[in-house]
């Protein structure tokens, strides 16, 4: 069709140019239907070209599109036959032992507060701050001689009980006598009843008075030894083997009994370390579990010592188990009131795994791990027993030997295939 349209418009064509002049045929005006033949035929051609610019640009969009669509489809098949080679690491069992570090302080195995026993003055001290004393050296004297005098009394005043009592007895030995001669002779009706009662009754009143004068007897001497005690009292002694920490009196002080804090002393060939163990280690400690402690200031050195006592109850606000432990210190290079840190080997009570601390996934769904199982990623929850730094100790949720993947792809979901990596050794 497009053929006949264009053959009808070269006939219009050179018939005009027969009808004009040779000389003029461009300059005068054509007739009128060779005018409208024109405009049809410029109409037409304008609506052609449209066309063709039309199918052009639909043929180029549609070729864009289906590169596109193949681009997508080719991506997508990619991504879905990807497998990603991800870093894994061998998850392992926790050693039967557990060892925990935890800040402790010193104490003095015995620690003693010596008070005055005995009013007076001090008349000598014999001991200083850092002095070694041995059970029963002298560490002061106290000067009280109304006490000397309050013995000598008591014991002029039992010697007066002891002449009482002697009287009393003689008195006693007489009414019996006496009762036993007039006895028979009432009997006999010799004499008279009423004298035989009365030396039945004088011989009972005698030996009360005997018995009262032994009882004052020993009175008087438990107050002798009272006061004996007390003169023992001025003479302050050592109660243990140790040091002088403190030192509170001089010679001249004042000193009132049960009131004045004279001394302290401390037994330090062996300290008493004081640590507070947490729950989750607490069930394993017991008596015999051993120990080291180490002092910062002593970097070179490790003091071993064993735990000897617990308080067998946790803190409520804590949650810590008081455990004492005793160290040697017989060249006394622990002193009470350190800081320092123990180590305890703890017997483990309940199995658990070790991962590294990269393993680690938290998300909506909780704390958990990425295990790899025949090439398939699978999530894991988890609960953590121990923070060890780069590791972490774990109660369940996977066993020893598992394959965990490290610093998972945010993306990776549960399912997913997987390659392993060359496993990483972990720190044990």
């Amino acid at each position: 069709m497009n053929e006949l349209r264009i053959l009808d418009r070269n006939d219009a064509i050179a018939r005009d140019r027969q009808d004009q002049p040779a000389f003029g045929r461009g300059i005068e005006k054509a007739p009128k239907h060779r005018r409208e033949a024109r405009r049809r035929w410029g109409g037409r051609a304008f609506a052609l070209g449209g066309f063709l610019l039309l199918a052009g640009g639909l043929s180029l969009g549609a070729w864009r599109h289906y590169s596109q669509q193949r681009q997508v489809m080719a991506t997508a098949e990619q991504q879905r036959d990807f497998v990603p080679t991800v870093p894994v690491a061998k998850a392992h069992a926790a050693g039967s032992e557990m060892t925990i570090s935890l800040p402790g302080t010193t104490l003095a195995f015995t620690a003693a507060n010596i008070f005055a026993r005995a009013n007076g003055y001090i008349e000598t001290r014999k001991v200083d701050i850092g002095d070694h004393v041995k059970a029963g050296d002298l560490l002061a004297q106290i000067w009280a001689p109304e006490l000397d005098h309050q013995i000598a009394q008591a014991q002029a005043t039992l010697a007066q009980t002891q002449a009482a009592l002697q009287q009393a007895q003689a008195s006693r030995d007489l009414a019996k006598v006496t009762d036993d001669r007039d006895s028979t002779l009432v009997q006999k009706g010799w004499l008279t009843p009423q004298q035989g009662d009365t030396d039945r009754l004088t011989l009972a009143s005698q030996r009360a008075a005997a018995a009262a004068a032994e009882a004052n007897i020993s009175a008087q001497q438990a107050l002798i030894r009272v006061l004996t005690q007390q003169k023992d009292y001025q003479s302050v002694v050592a109660p243990f083997d140790g040091i002088i920490t403190q030192r509170n009196v001089d010679i001249g002080s004042l000193v009132s009994a049960g009131s004045t804090f004279m001394f302290t002393l401390m037994q330090s060939d062996v300290i008493r370390v004081w640590v507070y163990v947490p729950q989750d280690a607490a069930f394993g400690v017991a008596p015999g579990v051993e120990a080291v402690v180490r002092v910062p200031e002593l970097p070179d050195r490790a003091f071993p010592g064993k735990v000897t006592r617990l308080a067998k109850a946790l803190a409520p606000g804590t949650r810590t188990l008081l455990t004492e432990i005793d160290v040697p210190n017989p060249d006394e290079a622990l002193s009470p009131g350190l800081y320092l840190t123990v180590e305890l080997h703890i017997p483990r009570k309940t199995p658990s795994v070790i991962v590294p601390a990269d393993a680690l996934v938290f998300n909506s769904r909780g704390l958990q791990v990425v295990v790899i199982e025949n090439g398939i990623a699978r999530f894991r929850k988890v609960t953590v027993a121990r923070d060890l730094g780069t590791e972490v100790e774990l109660r369940d949720g996977i066993k020893a030997g598992d394959e965990v993947i490290l610093r998972p792809m945010v993306n990776l979901a549960d399912g997913s295939k997987v390659q392993a990596a060359p496993i990483e050794k972990s720190a044990k």
